[in-house]
C-alpha cells in the first residue's frame, strides 16, 4: 500500500456522499425488515402493533443511516481511493487503483426517482464488492468512475484525463459509442416463460386449489402463504426479466465493452476485454424450439453480492439466436468463429461413466481458444483464451483410474475452468502439456507469425501422436512415457 505525501492529500478535500443517502439506505433497510416479518407475525400481534414496531424500527434505521453518512467520506490521493467511515470504530481504507478491475454504476428504483447512483468497485482478489459508494449524483458517479478507470489504466492519456479532474472525466464518459446489440424485451419475457419454474407453475396452482376445495378451509393466512410460495417459485425468472430489461451492448472509443441493463435497478458496466477470462455458451432444453441460446462472460476480479445470481458479470447475451451470438463472440474474442469450433469426443470406454450423454462431451484446440462442450439436457460450450490460463490440472477419480481416463482442467482467474472430461490418460497429459505451451506463447513476448505457427503445429503433432488419427489409442498402444511424464511434472502442470 502506497503512502501519499501530506500535500497531495490537501489538494483534494474529503468529499461526502449525497445528503439523500441516509434516506435511501433507511428505506432499503426498512423493506428488508418488513419482508422478514411473516404473515404469522402480523396475525399474532395485530395490525396496530405491527405498524408500531415497523415505525420504531424505521426511526432507528434512519438515525443510524444519518450517523453513518456524517462519518463517511472519500477522496482520491495519488493512485489511491481513500474511504473513511465509522463513529465508534473508525475505519480508514486505502484502495490502490492498480488493483482495480471494474467499476459498476448502479441505480436502484429509489435512486432513479431521486436522480442518484451507486458506484461498486471490484478489485483483484476481492471476495466481495469493495467499498460501495452509495449514493452520488449520476454526473458525479460517472465522472468518478471514468477518473478511477483512467488512473487504474496508467496510460499517458489516462493520466492526463485523470489529472484534469472530474469535469474532464465526465466529458470523456459522454464520448461516442458504437452500438453492438439491443435485446428485444419480448424475447426476454418469452425466454423466461420457457423455464421449468414457469412451465410447472400452473400444475402447482391447480394442486393448491384442489386442496382448498377438498378441505373447504379458506383462511387469510393460508391464502397469503400460498401466494407467497408461488411468488417464491417465480422469483428467479421474474428477477432475470427485471435485471436484463432493455439489455444493450456497445463498444467505447477505448475498445472496452459497455453493458447496460435493468428496469427497477439499472446497471452500467465498462468491461475491458483483457479482463475477460472465458466465454460460455448455453442452449437450455426449452429454448431449442426457438433456436435460442445465451452467452456469459467471466471477468477477473468481479465478485458482486454473495449468494445472488449476479455474483459475476455474466451478461453478454441474455437471449438470442446463433447468428447474433456468433458476431458477439467474434467481438469479444477476435478470430474465434463460433461456427468453426471442432471438438473430439472421449474414448468409447467412457460410456461406463456417461451412458447417455457421452456423445455431447468433447474438447478441442483452436489457434486462439481451448474449447470444451458437455451436457445432455442443457448443452454448454466453454471458450478459454490461452492467454488467460492460470494453471492446468490433470485429475483422476477412482473409476477413471480403473478405466484409464483423466480430466483436464484449464483454470482461469474468473473462477470457472475449461474441462476436458474423461479423456484417455495419455491424451490428457499431452493435452495438458499443449495448453501450458500455448499459454506461454500467448502470454510471452511478441514473436513472428511463422514461429508461432511452427510451435502450434508441433504441439498439434504431439496430441495426434498421443491418441492417433481416430482420436483414441487402444490401451495396448499407449505410450510408456506417461509414467515418466508424471514423475517429472507431478499431478499439476502450472502455467508460467
Amino acid at each position: 500500500m502506497s503512502t501519499a505525501p501530506p500535500q497531495e492529500a490537501a489538494d483534494e478535500p474529503r468529499r461526502r456522499l449525497h445528503p439523500l443517502s441516509p434516506i435511501l439506505h433507511g428505506a432499503k433497510s426498512i423493506a428488508v425488515v418488513v419482508a422478514a416479518l411473516s404473515w404469522q407475525t402480523l396475525s399474532q400481534v395485530g395490525l396496530e402493533r405491527f405498524a408500531l414496531v415497523v415505525l420504531v424500527l424505521a426511526v432507528g434505521v434512519v438515525i443510524f443511516s444519518l450517523v453513518g453518512w456524517l462519518t463517511t467520506g472519500y477522496h482520491v490521493v495519488g493512485r489511491e481511493l481513500r474511504i473513511s467511515d465509522g463513529l465508534i470504530w473508525r475505519r480508514n481504507r486505502a484502495i490502490p487503483l492498480e488493483r482495480l478491475q471494474a467499476v459498476e454504476l448502479r441505480r436502484p428504483l429509489l435512486a432513479q426517482l431521486t436522480g442518484l447512483a451507486e458506484l461498486r468497485l471490484e478489485v483483484v482478489g476481492g471476495g466481495k464488492t469493495e467499498a460501495p459508494l452509495a449514493y452520488l449524483t449520476v454526473r458525479d458517479a460517472a465522472a468518478l468512475r471514468e477518473r478511477l478507470l483512467a488512473l487504474a489504466g496508467r496510460t499517458p492519456a489516462g493520466e492526463a484525463q485523470a489529472d484534469a479532474g472530474p469535469q474532464a472525466a465526465a466529458t470523456a464518459a459522454t464520448t461516442l459509442e458504437r452500438p453492438l446489440l439491443r435485446v428485444a424485451n419480448r424475447d426476454l419475457v418469452v425466454s423466461q416463460l420457457l423455464t421449468p419454474q414457469a412451465i410447472f407453475l400452473p400444475v402447482g396452482i391447480a394442486f393448491v386449489v384442489m386442496q382448498f376445495v377438498l378441505e373447504a378451509q379458506w383462511t387469510f393466512i393460508g391464502i397469503a402463504s400460498t401466494f407467497t410460495a408461488m411468488a417464491g417459485v417465480l422469483l428467479q425468472p421474474v428477477r432475470r426479466v427485471l435485471q436484463d430489461w432493455d439489455f444493450r451492448l456497445a463498444r467505447d472509443q477505448g475498445g472496452r465493452l459497455v453493458v447496460r441493463y435493468g428496469l427497477l435497478e439499472t446497471r452500467s458496466q465498462i468491461v475491458p476485454l483483457k479482463r475477460v477470462q472465458s466465454v460460455g455458451v448455453t442452449w437450455p432444453l426449452l429454448w431449442r424450439g426457438q433456436k435460442w441460446l445465451h452467452l456469459r462472460l467471466d471477468i477477473a476480479g468481479y465478485a458482486g453480492e454473495p449468494g445472488r445470481d449476479s455474483k459475476r458479470s455474466d451478461r453478454l447475451l441474455p437471449v438470442g439466436d446463433f447468428t447474433t451470438a456468433r458476431g458477439l463472440v467474434w467481438e469479444v474474442l477476435p478470430g474465434v468463429d463460433l461456427a468453426m469450433l471442432a471438438t473430439s469426443p472421449p474414448p468409447a470406454r467412457a460410456r461406463w461413466l456417461h451412458p447417455f450423454a457421452l456423445r455431447y462431451f468433447g474438447a478441442g484446440l483452436t489457434p486462439e481458444v481451448f474449447v470444451t462442450r458437455w451436457g445432455l439436457v442443457t448443452r454448454e460450450v466453454s471458450l478459454v483464451p490461452y492467454a488467460r490460463l492460470q494453471s492446468v490440472r490433470v485429475m483422476q477419480g477412482p473409476l477413471q483410474r480403473w478405466l484409464g481416463l483423466a480430466t483436464v482442467y484449464a483454470d482461469t482467474a474468473g473462477g470457472r475452468s475449461g474441462q476436458a472430461r474423461d479423456r484417455d490418460l495419455a491424451e490428457a497429459w499431452a493435452l495438458a502439456e499443449q495448453l501450458a505451451v500455448r499459454a506461454r506463447i500467448a502470454r510471452g513476448p511478441i514473436v513472428t507469425a511463422p514461429r508461432v505457427a511452427d510451435v502450434l503445429a508441433a504441439a498439434g503433432a504431439a496430441v495426434s501422436s498421443a491418441h492417433g488419427a481416430s482420436g483414441v489409442r487402444p490401451r495396448s498402444q499407449r505410450p510408456g512415457g506417461v509414467d515418466r511424464h508424471r514423475r517429472r511434472h507431478g499431478p499439476v502442470a502450472r502455467v508460467r
